[in-house]
């Protein structure tokens, strides 16, 4: 009796700029994935300037350190490519992805945003930016946004938002805290459920569509 052949474990990358807490509910959702595992996990600055590197090697992953040269140039898609990766989660990475990359993995890049696209989204609105301008525009509630991402900052279509109360008087620490919370709540879970529906999509497809779409 022929058996079907096993579809292999979906690659994914991640991509950050500070500590990584985002990248770790990840690394540790995937670690033992039926469907999925991290295998690359790349960082814009070294290792004295981001926790990343010692998070990444609690599940036995070293950071791979690149530039904004190797971002921009298509090295780092290279690297990826030759990576066998499939999926890119963006977890704090503060850079603009190029156009090549995003053609390249068109519609397998993610990214993390802590506010309510298009709220507070663009060029320099990333971690304490963000908050503070939503403490002094006293706003009542926040949160966080994944997005596909393309090759504007914080313009690819909204995949999941979550909303978190603010109390007149919310620090932007307090509301930092706020999204963070709701940040490390779903990430992982919506980047699970996006690679899980790829792959059942694909399990429908034609032996020969498989080979092509892997």
């Amino acid at each position: 009796m022929t058996q079907e052949p096993l579809i292999r474990k979906q690659r994914v990358a991640l991509l950050v700029s500070g500590s990584g807490s985002n990248a770790a509910m990840i690394m540790e959702r995937f670690q033992h994935h039926a469907k999925a595992e991290v295998v690359f996990v790349g960082c814009n600055r070294p290792p004295n300037r981001a926790g990343i590197y010692t998070r990444s090697r609690t599940f036995g992953l070293e950071t791979v350190p690149f530039s904004k040269d190797d971002l921009n140039s298509g090295r780092l898609t290279q690297m990826l490519q030759k990576a066998e990766v499939d999926w890119i989660a963006l977890a704090g990475f503060l850079m603009r992805i190029p156009v090549e990359m995003v053609e390249a993995y068109d519609r397998r890049i993610i990214n993390i945003h802590p506010a309510l696209l298009p709220k507070y989204g663009g060029k320099g609105m990333y971690n304490h930016h963000v908050h503070e301008a939503v403490a002094q525009a006293g706003e009542l509630e926040s949160g966080m946004t994944v997005h596909w991402v393309n090759a504007l900052y914080d313009e690819g279509d909204v995949l999941f938002q979550a909303v978190c109360t603010l109390e007149p008087g919310d620090t932007a620490e307090i509301i930092g805290s706020k999204v963070l919370a709701l940040e490390h709540r779903y990430y992982a879970d919506v980047l699970e459920s996006v690679i899980s529906e790829s792959v059942k999509a694909n399990e429908a497809l034609p032996s020969a569509s498989k080979t092509m779409n892997r």
